[in-house]
């Protein structure tokens, strides 16, 4: 008998494959597809949970009180968002570069009381003193950027510092009153409507689609997530990481300002702890829509639905007469959801 006979009486185990070739295809284990999908559909529920919670809850207020859906509580809910998007836009820069900005709301307060004084004592045409209100915010933020890397302070130390300085400069410069002598001008862009509907929200729309194409389209914004994810890997890379994060703690100063100045705009008066309410909300919006505290992960729209998230969180209470002492606590609860959804985003993105 030749080796060929040989070779075809031997025996063929069913189902199992002796080729070197076939030993390296990997062994699909039972399970292994659905266990697939159910990770693919828990990673869908925590990157839109934000727009999930929006929609259950208009239902539920809208349900509750039906002057939810009316057209004056949709434009209310779009001016609040305005202010509170703004700060949000400002505190998730310098998230998304795995650092931390305190001073946004103190920043905010500060701004728009200079501006204010230099139009209201120093005579000061309303316009230009916006724009020096713009402009201390702005070197605000820089100043808090250069420290951070310049002299490697601690993000969350330093601006909380100058939070402290900047609440104390507002109290010092007001003397614990409210300034409202300033002209019409200056309190246009918050009291102006276009066919009824209010202007002040468009410079959010502006700043939404501003920060859009600057994180997406042009080098510093990609660089931004670069920072954030590995700022080592990033410096290898050519990425001037120093020159980053002072961009992105100027950016949120700047931002910083533009909302004081449109908050003293629509409430038509600037108090002495201007701004003090929106620290912790500012900072739970973005990271409700995604933007990570771990940096270099996030997006405007779901910065946006952090926004409105909140804000709807804040009338709707208001409308179906929940007491106002509740709504700190449920914003707190907010906060720490957001978190413990942040932390499953990373734990399940680790898994992939």
């Amino acid at each position: 008998m030749t080796k060929q006979s040989v070779r075809l009486e031997q025996p063929v185990m069913e189902g199992r494959i002796n080729s070197p070739q076939a030993s390296a295809l990997p062994t699909i284990k039972p399970g292994a597809g659905t266990r697939s999908r159910g990770m693919s559909s828990m990673r869908w529920v925590l990157q839109n949970s934000v727009w999930l919670w929006l929609v259950g809850l208009v239902i539920i207020f809208g349900s509750l009180n039906g002057f939810f859906f009316s057209i004056a509580n949709l434009q209310n809910v779009m001016i609040q968002a305005t202010v509170l998007g703004l700060l949000a836009l400002a505190v998730s820069l310098p998230l998304l570069i795995a650092e931390i900005d305190l001073s946004i709301a103190s920043n905010m307060g500060f701004s728009s009381v200079v501006g204010a004084m230099l139009v209201s004592t120093g005579h000061w045409p309303w316009w230009l003193g916006m724009l020096a209100g713009v402009g201390v915010g702005t070197l605000v933020g820089f100043f808090n950027g250069v420290c951070i890397t310049s002299l490697r302070m601690v993000s969350l130390i330093e601006t909380l510092a100058m939070m402290i300085i900047l609440q104390g400069a507002l109290l010092a410069i007001t003397h614990g009153s409210t300034i409202t002598d300033l002209p019409d001008g200056y309190y246009w862009i918050g009291q102006t409507t276009v066919f009824g509907w209010p202007l002040m929200p468009v410079t959010f729309v502006l700043a939404l689609i501003g920060m859009m194409v600057f994180l997406r389209l042009t080098v510093p914004g990609r660089s931004v997530y670069a920072v954030g994810g590995n700022p080592l890997a990033a410096a290898s890379a050519g990425v001037r990481v120093r020159r980053i994060k002072i961009l992105a703690f100027t950016a949120s100063g700047f931002l910083s300002s533009i909302a004081g100045y449109l908050l003293a705009s629509w409430q038509m008066a600037i108090t002495s702890n201007q701004g003090s309410g929106f620290l912790l909300y500012a900072i739970a919006a973005p990271i409700i829509g995604g933007v990570s505290v771990f940096g270099g992960r996030g997006h405007v729209l779901g910065i946006l639905g952090g926004v409105l998230l909140l804000t709807v969180i804040h009338v709707g209470l208001s409308i179906v007469n929940v007491p106002s002492f509740y709504v700190d606590m449920i914003g707190g609860f907010a906060i720490f959801i957001a978190v413990a959804i942040d932390a499953m985003r990373v734990q399940l993105s680790s898994t992939r």
